[in-house]
Formats: structure tokens, C-alpha cells, sequence
């Protein structure tokens, strides 16, 4: 993070984005940065390390998963897609290249924020994540490899927890199902979305408080699942 206020790239080729967002950055305590194609955006953010960078898919130089690309060979930083294509395959295509988290226009202003705040959150927390997870009364200890709630010990099968690990893991970030399948199954896997859908119905039995309205694994429809804990 820079030592003032944090620094948000807005790549966007819309000026009435930028004349609505840029105000609405400042006014929440960051510095907003603007640039309108993909040239202009890859070399700001070689030349200022935004603390993070909203990047729209639509720009008139470059595919907006190619500058994405792009940055990604040299910026670990939090990138949020912005764009009006609403399928879930584009949002699967930006998320598996390296997105952390993908808002649709039009979009409310609020959304926005709350989703940047918890992008840079997140990326402090990137430095490692803790080997013991506390969420309310579900504790999860990474180095003795137990799960418990209020001290009774919860048993959780070796690919249930190797699932609920790399949830973790994802600090609050949208995993798709092709990134978790490959991860806890292999890359053999990478279709099997309804098994994947089982292990997280299993998850949820066991550790959520109400399954039915889960709180801690949080849907992305059609798209993947997201630790909230």
C-alpha cells in the first residue's frame, strides 16, 4: 500500500465513467488515476503501483483479458474487470486470467466501492494467510490440519478440507470451479462442476451455521465460490 492515500488506476475509454467515478474515488479517501486505453493503463501502472486498478474489457487498442494478461507478467496488485458483457463465461475468462473480482455496468457507485474495499483489504492479508482462520465460532487450524466450532472438533473428509483450505486461501477472492476442481482434484477434473457442487453442499452441512442461507462459502452463480469468513 503507498504511504498516503491509496492509489486506484481507473482503465475505462468512457469519459462519463471517469467523470462519475473519479469524484467518487476521491471522496472516499483514495487518489484516482485515469487512463483510457490499454497503452496508456499497462504504462501507468509500470510507472506508479497503483494500490489497485478497475479495468474495463471493452478498450479501442487492446482486448481488455489481453491487457489483463499484460499486467498480470508484472502486477500482483487487485484487479477489478468493469464491463457490460454479462456472460458468465467472460466472467469465468477474466477471473481464471487472473481478475480478482469482475462488476457489470451499469453498476452502482457503492457496489463499486465496497468490492474495491474488500480487493485491498485482501491484498495486505496476501503477505500469508494466518495458519489459524477464526470465523465467529469456527476455528480452522492449518498447521494440525482441525476444524472445530465452539471447541467440538468437526470431521471433515481429506478432499473436504483440502477445499475448504483453498477457499481460504483465496482471501475473499471469486474462485471458479475450474480453478478449485484443478486445485483439489487435478486437471482431469476440470468439468466436473456438479461433483464440485456435492463437496460444497458437504461443506456447508458441516460447517455453516444455517446451510441454507450460507454465510462463509458465498455463491458466484454460474461462475464459482467465495470464503467470506
Amino acid at each position: 500500500m503507498t504511504a498516503q492515500r491509496p492509489r486506484i488506476l481507473v482503465i475505462d475509454d468512457e469519459p462519463q465513467i471517469h467523470r462519475f467515478l473519479g469524484p467518487a474515488l476521491d471522496a472516499a479517501g483514495y487518489e484516482p488515476v485515469r487512463a483510457e486505453t490499454a497503452a496508456d493503463g499497462l504504462r501507468e501502472i509500470a510507472q506508479r503501483a497503483p494500490d489497485a486498478v478497475v479495468l474495463d474489457l471493452g478498450l479501442p487498442d487492446l482486448d481488455g483479458k489481453e491487457a489483463l494478461a499484460k499486467a498480470r507478467a508484472f502486477y500482483d496488485g487487485p484487479i477489478l474487470i468493469l464491463s457490460a458483457r454479462d456472460k458468465e463465461t467472460e466472467k469465468i475468462d477474466a477471473l481464471d486470467a487472473g481478475a480478482d473480482d469482475y462488476v457489470e455496468k451499469p453498476f452502482g457507485v457503492g457496489e463499486l466501492l465496497a468490492r474495491l474495499r474488500v480487493a485491498l483489504r485482501h491484498r495486505i492479508q496476501r503477505t500469508g494467510t494466518d495458519p489459524l482462520v477464526v470465523a465467529g465460532d469456527l476455528t480452522v487450524d492449518m498447521i494440525k490440519r482441525l476444524v472445530s466450532r465452539a471447541g467440538q472438533a468437526i470431521r471433515l473428509s481429506p478432499k473436504e478440507y483440502e477445499l475448504l483450505v483453498r477457499l481460504i486461501e483465496g482471501n475473499g477472492k471469486v474462485l471458479t470451479h475450474r480453478q478449485l476442481l484443478t486445485a483439489v482434484w487435478g486437471p482431469a477434473h476440470t468439468e466436473d462442476v456438479q461433483y464440485l457442487r456435492v463437496f460444497i453442499a458437504q461443506l456447508r452441512q458441516k460447517i455453516e451455521i444455517d446451510p441454507s442461507t450460507p454465510v462463509l462459502i458465498t455463491t458466484e452463480p454460474g461462475v464459482g465460490y467465495r470464503w467470506m469468513g
